[in-house]
Formats: C-alpha cells, sequence, structure tokens
C-alpha cells in the first residue's frame, strides 16, 4: 500500500508584484539606420541612464504601410546602445508572429497615457578660462637727486634713479630698485612681498636696504668689505646676499 507523498513545507519560489521604471521605445516607422543615428544620439546626452536599461519595444504606433519589421536587427540596435528589450507591444499580426520566433513576449496595445522622457543635454567641459595677466606698471625713472626728507615709490614695478640718494631719503618699489650714483639713504625692494626683487647701486652708502621685509642697516652694512663699492643686493631665504657688480 503507497503513502501518499508530504506536500512541500519548503517552496521553492514566491511570485511578488513590484513596479518597476521600464523604457517603452515607440517606433515611429521602420528605418533601422534612423533609429540608430538618433539612439547614438540620445545616448551621448545621458549614457548612464541607457547602460543595460529595460526596454518595451511599441511597434502598435507603426503605420500599415510600413512593412513587416526586423525585429532581430531592432533588437540587435537597440542592444549595442545598452537597451535590453523585454518585451514588444504590437497588434499587427507579422510582428506578433515575429516576437514568437525569437521567443519576446508581446504586449498587448496600450491605452495609458505615456510621458515622453526628456533627456538634459550634457554640457561640453568648459575650458579653462586663462588667468588674467598681471597688471605690469612702468619704470618709474628720478633723474634728479633725490633729497633727504623724500620718499619716492615705484608702485607695481621698478625703481631707477639716475643720480645720488642723500641721506635721510628712502626709496621704495614692488620691484627692483636701480640707483646710478652714491645711494645713502634708505632701498626698500619687493615691498609687497616680491622675494625676487633686487637692489642695484653704484656705490653702497646706504642707512638701510631691505627686500621683501628682510633688511641690514649701516652698521652691518659698514662691516661688509663692499661697502662703497658697486653692488647688488639679493635675497636667499631670509638671508641677503651682497655681491660686486
Amino acid at each position: 500500500m503507497s503513502q501518499t507523498e508530504p506536500l512541500d513545507q519548503d517552496p521553492v519560489f514566491q511570485l511578488k508584484g513590484s513596479m518597476l521604471a521600464i523604457t517603452v521605445l515607440e517606433l515611429a516607422r521602420n528605418d533601422l539606420e534612423g533609429l540608430d543615428r538618433q539612439l547614438a544620439a540620445k545616448v551621448a546626452q545621458a549614457p548612464n541612464f541607457f547602460s543595460n536599461a529595460p526596454l518595451v519595444l511599441a511597434l502598435d504606433k507603426l503605420p500599415a504601410d510600413q512593412g513587416s519589421v526586423d525585429l532581430p536587427g531592432l533588437m540587435r540596435v537597440c542592444r549595442q546602445h545598452g537597451l535590453r528589450t523585454l518585451a514588444i507591444r504590437a497588434s499587427r499580426i507579422e510582428d506578433i508572429a515575429a516576437a514568437i520566433a525569437v521567443d519576446i513576449p508581446v504586449l498587448p496595445p496600450s491605452g495609458a497615457r505615456e510621458r515622453v522622457l526628456e533627456l538634459s543635454p550634457v554640457e561640453a567641459p568648459k575650458k579653462p578660462e586663462r588667468p588674467p595677466e598681471p597688471t605690469i606698471k612702468p619704470t618709474r625713472v628720478i633723474t634728479s637727486p633725490v633729497r633727504g626728507g623724500q620718499q619716492i615709490y615705484a608702485q607695481g614695478g621698478d625703481l631707477v634713479v639716475v643720480s645720488s640718494v642723500s641721506p635721510g631719503a628712502e626709496l621704495l618699489a614692488d620691484g627692483n630698485i636701480h640707483v646710478y650714483g652714491p645711494m645713502r639713504g634708505r632701498a626698500l625692494a619687493g615691498v609687497k612681498g616680491d622675494t625676487k626683487a633686487r637692489i642695484f647701486c653704484q656705490q653702497l652708502s646706504a642707512e638701510l636696504v631691505s627686500i621683501a621685509g628682510q633688511y641690514k642697516v649701516s652698521e652691518d652694512l659698514r662691516r661688509d668689505p663692499l661697502w662703497g663699492a658697486g653692488v647688488q643686493i639679493s635675497l636667499s631665504g631670509d638671508v641677503l646676499n651682497i655681491i660686486r657688480l
């Protein structure tokens, strides 16, 4: 006497509903080459959107005089652009037969209103803007002697003195300072922090020299072997270097 097999209490699967977003590609005419070109343009706008996107091919809007659709070719074009065909929507007998031949589900024509998908075009990367050219002011040239108590400032450029500089006078420049004569006053180059600025003079007898805030006073300068000679002064780190012209 045979016994009845017990019912399986551990089901292998369950059926559940899910609301998935599926793109519907609605063909207006039977033109695979045109479809290929237009899909390429759409994919260029939003490549991530079309990557392995599920698709329903809607053939139910095709005019009756368009002839039969090459369904395998149509699916191949879509696949080349990242679209995976899940089903077709069709009403013509020849389209339904083509879907059955390639084992693709057929959906009935839809009466629901569908929203046209608008893709925002991808903006071309902007070329980096060129930084504005630095404003270079012309060199300020002084041809008369600079008297004690005078202060002369070359803003944004170099200062050239084609004469002597008396004790108590002060020369300032954002760039370099050139003195073609005895320099007995104060000379401050690179006053806004230009560490590459330099001081040039034909006779070093200064009360103070400074580049980008680093300075030496006359007590230090008098001990230099180039005191009274023609020199150029530059900055290395926080040390002023004095060398012969």
